[in-house]
């Protein structure tokens, strides 16, 4: 479980064992489903070349060389099942290539009693590569066409060309019958298991590319509570400056001053948040803010009690500070403002009012952009982040609550 804190991004060198994990994946996949058809093959062909040492006849031979060329046919068609599953066969060439040698095999098998169902396996295997390749609403009908081809073939064999099958076949009966079963439910799952190695592959790529979208959010939020804070100050330390370079040059003098150490203190923290080490001490930011709102005019009144001791409440707490010292700067000509922090050990309370709302601000609209920001890292200590303007529409409050040690894993 991961706290809300930066998020771990997984190394180019964990993508690239990713990526080779997926191809190892199918290569032991692909490997098991053509294993089982080369076990299958070799006990047809092996049966097929003793019928063929006993008899001498030419249809055993053109059996043979019809059962190797079927084999060949369906090992190669094993794979199109990771690019072409569900999107039919590639091309009519191979369609032809894997039916074409196992239909002539069950037809020439049942004119020799010798191979005896034997020679419908051929035409089953080639039915179980070719199923999966095809749309999902064909493939139980496919599937049970060929078995039902399969199963007629011993019966019309004994039944209409009156050739019962050999007593010397019947021997490798079960063996052939288990392993013909199986291998639809071999293929099948198989195919389920590497689509799943797919899903996951597929999961996790998304979730590295969540990852970056969320840092860059946090940086974005970051940003603008640096930015958006201090240009305020500026822009209001220099309009000051302005008004008084004419009656109060040392005044303005000192508000120019001013300007530049805040601007420099804006280039340091923005550094600091690039390298990953900016900090926001609660201290700090309730001092600030009354320094910042008694320059604009504003009386404010702090009334500070036990300070948290959860760093990440802590943090939360102080940028809220700063982002309300902003949105009022910006949003209302406030001549009182008040801040109280209480802490306990069950959680800790942030309440920032103020005077003198603009029109805007007391129409409802939300005082500034990065109180969505705000919001979410409130949230996701498992606090909550209010907002309140009065009856008269004159005076914003906005209060944060934040449970001691709270913690969100994900």
């Amino acid at each position: 479980m991961l706290e809300t804190t930066t998020p771990v991004m997984p190394r180019d060198g964990e993508h690239a064992r990713g990526v080779r994990g997926v191809r190892v994946t199918w290569n032991y996949t692909l490997g098991s489903i053509v294993f089982f058809y080369i076990v299958l093959n070799a006990i047809v062909i092996l049966n097929m070349l003793v019928a063929f040492a006993a008899s001498r006849s030419p249809i055993d031979a053109a059996l043979i060389a019809l059962a190797v060329a079927a084999a060949a046919a369906q090992v190669r068609g094993c794979w199109f099942l990771r690019t072409e599953r569900g999107r039919g066969i590639p091309s009519s060439v191979w369609l032809v290539a894997l039916l074409a040698p196992a239909i002539t095999v069950w037809v020439l098998g049942l004119f020799r009693p010798e191979i005896g169902f034997l020679a419908a396996l051929p035409l089953w295997m080639a039915v179980c590569v070719i199923a999966p390749l095809l749309p999902r609403r064909h493939l139980w009908s496919v599937l049970g066409g060929g078995l039902a081809l399969s199963i007629a073939h011993p019966v019309l064999s004994t039944t209409v060309f009156g050739n019962p099958v050999s007593a010397g076949v019947t021997g490798d009966f079960w063996l052939v019958l288990f392993y013909g079963l199986l291998l639809p439910v071999m293929v099948l799952t198989g195919l389920w298991w590497w689509d799943i190695v797919v899903t996951l592959d597929r999961l996790r790529s998304s979730a590295a590319e969540l990852a970056v979208t969320e840092e860059r959010l946090r940086f974005a939020s970051d940003l603008h509570d640096i930015q958006g804070h201090h240009l305020q100050v500026i822009a209001l330390k220099s309009e000051l400056a302005e008004r008084m370079l004419a009656i109060d040059p040392e005044a303005a003098r000192e508000h120019i001053h001013e300007t530049r150490m805040i601007a420099k203190q804006a280039l340091e923290e923005t550094r600091s948040l690039v390298a990953g080490y900016r900090e926001v001490e609660l201290d700090n930011e309730l001092e600030n803010a009354r320094e910042v709102l008694a320059a604009a005019g504003a009386q404010c009144d702090l009334v500070i009690g036990r300070m948290p001791d959860d760093a990440d409440v802590r943090r939360a707490l102080g940028l809220a500070v700063r982002e309300a010292t902003t949105n009022i700067l910006r949003h209302s000509e406030a001549s009182h403002v008040s801040i109280q922090l209480t802490s306990s050990d069950t959680e800790s309370t942030l309440v920032i009012s103020n005077n003198e709302l603009r029109s805007s601000a007391s129409a409802g609209e939300t005082p500034g952009s990065g109180l969505v920001g705000l919001h979410s890292r409130v949230a996701a200590l498992g606090g909550e982040l209010a907002t309140e303007v009065d009856d008269n529409g004159d005076r914003f409050e906005l209060s944060v609550r934040i449970p001691a040690r709270s913690r969100v894993t994900t």
